[in-house]
C-alpha cells in the first residue's frame, strides 16, 4: 500500500501499540455495566444499512459496554437483523415520508428522542451509512449541535464527512470533534478549508493547517499510513495492513475510535496525559484495525471482508491487552 503523504518522516511515528494499552481499561469485577463505554453511531437509511453496523459492533467487539444506532424506520429491522446485540432506535426520517408541512414538527420529535439519551453516551458516531437526504442531514445537524452543547465527544465520517464540509461551522472550534476522512473526503475538506489542492510532498504542514484552519479538530487522514492532527502535533501510524482494500474497513475505524477516545478521557481523569485524549484514541483505533486486517489478510486473502476484519478484531485486542 503507498502512503498518501510522500517521504514519510520516520520521526511522526508514533508507540501506537504504547498508547492503545495505556488508555485499555482493565477488566474489573467491580465495574459496572456502562462503564467500559457506551457508544451511539447515527446514520443508516434504505440504501446503507451495513456500515453503521460494522461501526456499532465494532465497538462492541473492542470492549464498549453498549452500543446504540439511530437510524431510520427502514433501515432499523435490516440492522437488528444482523445483531441482537445492538440497541436500535428507529427515529430518523427521510424526505420521502414526511410532508412538507410536518417537517417542523417531526424534527421536534426526533430530536428530543435523541436527547433523552445523549448524556449517556461516551461518543457519537456521526455518519456511517447516513446518506444524503436533505431532512435527515438537517436533523442531524441539529443532533450535532446538542452534542456539541453537552460536551459529547463526536467521530464524523462517511456522508457526516459530507454534511460537515458543506457546514464547517458545526465542528469548527470544538476540540472533542475528530474527522475520518478517505482520500477523496480529505481532498474536499483541503479545497473547502484551505482553498487549495491536496499537497502530498508537504503533507504534514498541510495537515496541520487543515486542522488548525477548523479551530483545533482532531482530523485523522486515512491511507497507507494513516496520518492524525489536532493542528498541534503529527503521529503517524504505518505498522500492520492490509493489501486488500474492501469497503467497510472505515466504519470499523469510526467505531474503534469513538471506544478508544472514551477510554483515553476516562484515563486522563485518572492521570495526567500530555498527548489529548482525543489523538490518543485516533492512534489506539488506527493501529488495532490495521492489526485485524493484517490477521485477516493472512487468513482470507483476496476474499477478505469487512466482516472478516470484525471477526479479527478480539484476537487483536487480546494479542496487545492479553486478559487476565
Amino acid at each position: 500500500m503507498q502512503s498518501t503523504v510522500s517521504d514519510v518522516n520516520p520521526s511522526l511515528e508514533v508507540d501506537a501499540v504504547t498508547i492503545l494499552k495505556s488508555i485499555t481499561p482493565s477488566l474489573d469485577p467491580s465495574k459496572h455495566k456502562g462503564q467500559a463505554g457506551k457508544i451511539a453511531v447515527v446514520g443508516g437509511c434504505r440504501e446503507y444499512t451495513g456500515a453503521p453496523y460494522f461501526s456499532a459492533i465494532s465497538a462492541l467487539k473492542i470492549g464498549a459496554d453498549l452500543s446504540h444506532v439511530f437510524c431510520t424506520k427502514d433501515a432499523a429491522p435490516v440492522i437488528k437483523s444482523y445483531s441482537p446485540e445492538l440497541i436500535v432506535h428507529p427515529i430518523l426520517e427521510e424526505s420521502y415520508s414526511v410532508r412538507d408541512e410536518d417537517m417542523q414538527s417531526i424534527s421536534v420529535k426526533i430530536i428530543e428522542e435523541v436527547d433523552k439519551w445523549m448524556e449517556r453516551f461516551d461518543c457519537l458516531v456521526i455518519g456511517p451509512g447516513l446518506g444524503r437526504d436533505p431532512f435527515l442531514l438537517y436533523c442531524v445537524s441539529i443532533i450535532m449541535k446538542h452534542a456539541r452543547k453537552s460536551n459529547v465527544p463526536m467521530v464524523i465520517d462517511g456522508d457526516g464527512l459530507f454534511l460537515v464540509t458543506n457546514s464547517l461551522d458545526l465542528i469548527t472550534g470544538y476540540p472533542l470533534a475528530v474527522l475520518t476522512p478517505n482520500v477523496n473526503e480529505y481532498k474536499r475538506l483541503v479545497e473547502k478549508v484551505l482553498q487549495s489542492g491536496v499537497n502530498d510532498q508537504d503533507g504534514t504542514k498541510q495537515l496541520l493547517s487543515l486542522a488548525k484552519g477548523m479551530g483545533g479538530v482532531t482530523i485523522l487522514r486515512k491511507g497507507g499510513s494513516d496520518y492524525i492532527s489536532n493542528g498541534e502535533t503529527v503521529s503517524a501510524v504505518s505498522s500492520f495492513g492490509s493489501l486488500r482494500r474492501c469497503g467497510g474497513q472505515g466504519d470499523i475505524l469510526s467505531g474503534s475510535v469513538a471506544v478508544f477516545i472514551s477510554w483515553a478521557h476516562q484515563r486522563v481523569g485518572k492521570d495526567e496525559a500530555s498527548t489529548s485524549p482525543t489523538v490518543m484514541g485516533c492512534i489506539a483505533g488506527s493501529v488495532l484495525l490495521r492489526k485485524a486486517a493484517l490477521l485477516a489478510f493472512e487468513s482470507c486473502k483476496r476474499s477478505t471482508l469487512t466482516t472478516d476484519i470484525i471477526q479479527h478484531l478480539g484476537r487483536s485486542m487480546e494479542e496487545f491487552c492479553p486478559a487476565e
